[in-house]
């Protein structure tokens, strides 16, 4: 009787290959209608183990996912997204972070916590009297590019032994709806201008021309302030990632301190 044939051993998949299987099998089960199966972190890590994957990338990449909570983005046809994001693994614990970014936030982007969870923290601009007061005269030159937007969000998850990622997020829907309504007002009022134009009799090749300018300037405008807005709030967050990094830990002068400051250094330049 003749021996069964033996198996030959096929060649093992590289991490590429792996991937393009994994995700097959996902769509192919998404596809069957079978119920998507949920798995604990401890598990992932597991299963990450068995296919050689390190417990720290791991982590990181449960960590990244834990963030993405994100409100949907607006399209933005015209003076782009509604939403800026900085993201940065530091050194900490969860609490103590956000300890710092809600004293960074309410005391030197003069914000209001507008809702908190477990692994979040959402923060409004507040609109009492000092707080106007602030913003007008930009007390401490820092500009408050935060306190424009309609909110900002923190999101701190563990990565690993010793450190967290934080992901900050600042949405700017209210900015971005002023530009749109100056727009709208501007084209309006250059509408209505050549109307009245037409209605005197001024010749017509002519009079499309303050329209188109108009049109144009305004556009233009609105684009570059809103640009400006997005800049400055993006500016914000990684600063104040990067005082994470550092370690540092936020001041909390008056408002009649940094008054004095400011009157200090207006009257060394004259």
């Amino acid at each position: 009787m003749a021996d069964p044939p033996v198996p030959i051993p096929r060649p093992p998949l590289d991490r590429a290959a792996l991937e393009r299987v994994l995700a097959r099998a996902a769509e192919l089960q998404a596809s069957s209608g079978e119920p998507a199966d949920t798995m604990t972190d401890a598990q992932i890590l597991d299963l990450g183990k068995e296919v050689g994957l390190s417990s720290q990338v791991l982590r990181q990449a449960l960590a990244e996912e834990r963030t993405r909570r994100d409100h949907p983005q607006a399209p933005g046809l015209v003076f782009g997204s509604t939403v800026v994001t900085a993201e940065r693994t530091v050194r900490g614990t969860a609490e103590n972070v956000f300890s710092a970014l809600d004293v960074w936030m309410q005391k030197e982007e003069w914000l209001q916590i507008k809702r908190q969870f477990p692994d979040r923290i959402i923060w409004e601009p507040r609109r009492d009297f000092e707080g106007g007061v602030r913003r007008l005269f930009n007390v401490g030159g820092r500009g408050y590019a935060l306190s424009k937007a309609t909110d900002v969000g923190a999101t701190v998850v563990p990565a690993d032994e010793g450190r967290v990622l934080v992901r900050l997020d600042a949405d700017l829907s209210g900015q971005r709806r002023n530009a749109i309504i100056g727009l709208a007002t501007a084209t309006t009022f250059g509408t209505a201008a050549s109307a009245v134009a037409i209605a005197l009799h001024f010749a017509l090749v002519v009079v499309p021309v303050p329209l188109l300018a108009a049109g144009a300037i305004s556009y233009f405008a609105a684009r570059g302030a809103y640009t400006s807005a997005v800049s400055r709030a993006q500016l914000a967050l990684e600063q104040t990632l990067d005082r994470l990094e550092r370690g540092e830990r936020a001041d909390n002068p008056s408002l009649l301190k940094l008054l004095a400051q400011a009157a200090s250094t207006t009257a060394r330049r004259y």
